[in-house]
């Protein structure tokens, strides 16, 4: 995904095929080869509970808050003509398809970040025993993931401050999932955090 974004320089509409391909494949070709008819993240995705969704819904909306706080903390520090320069050269984003891309990346791309880093990579191990190795290495991931997508937007000192932001926040999903056995929670916060970018990516391309 690295190699995509940043050598190959594809349009968005390329980067999601790609990514669908890659986090739904990777899983299924493993289910297929480990002869394992059903992965561990998703396997109680329809007996969810109402009431257990809350862990996500508090901590989704303390997510929305904090950013819009860091956003007007730390926005003088970045450089936003420039992410909007480089959303449209790179991927083709511009005001009149963002809320279109807006909805996808808030309901479809947390979906597929959610459904691999937490269902497949974290459950899976942490419900085969490697409980440790499973936070810190789905975390890391998760942050170093991002890395293709944020890297140019910002100092070296702000990107490495996110990609610890990102770690940090990959634990805290982890947590969250340990308590249901599903992604489900860690989903509701990623909607919720995405949703409040989206807003200020909005506010960017000049929309609101």
């Amino acid at each position: 995904l690295y190699l995509i974004e940043q050598v190959l320089v594809a349009d968005y509409t390329t980067k999601t095929i790609a990514k669908v391909v890659l986090f739904v494949g990777i899983p299924s070709v493993y289910s297929a080869l480990m002869k394992n008819s059903s992965i561990r993240g998703i396997i109680r995705l329809i007996k969810v509970e109402i009431n257990t969704l809350k862990y996500g819904l508090t901590l989704g909306l303390i997510s929305f808050a904090s950013i819009f706080a860091g956003y007007f903390v730390l926005g003088k520090y970045i450089d936003f003509n420039g992410i909007v320069q480089e959303l449209g050269s790179m991927s083709g984003i511009t005001a009149s398809n963002f809320i279109f891309t807006g909805l996808y990346i808030t309901f479809g791309n947390s979906f597929l970040e959610e459904f691999f880093f937490r269902g497949f990579i974290f459950l899976n191990l942490f419900y085969r025993g490697s409980k440790k190795f499973a936070y810190i290495y789905s975390s890391l991931l998760f942050g170093i993931y991002h890395i293709a997508i944020f890297k140019t937007w910002s100092s070296p000192a702000l990107t490495a401050l996110a990609l610890l932001g990102l770690v940090s926040v990959g634990m805290v999903f982890n947590r969250l999932d340990t308590k249901t056995g599903n992604f489900m929670n860690s989903w509701l916060v990623h909607i919720l955090a995405d949703s409040a970018i989206i807003i200020i990516g909005m506010k960017m391309f000049n929309i609101i």
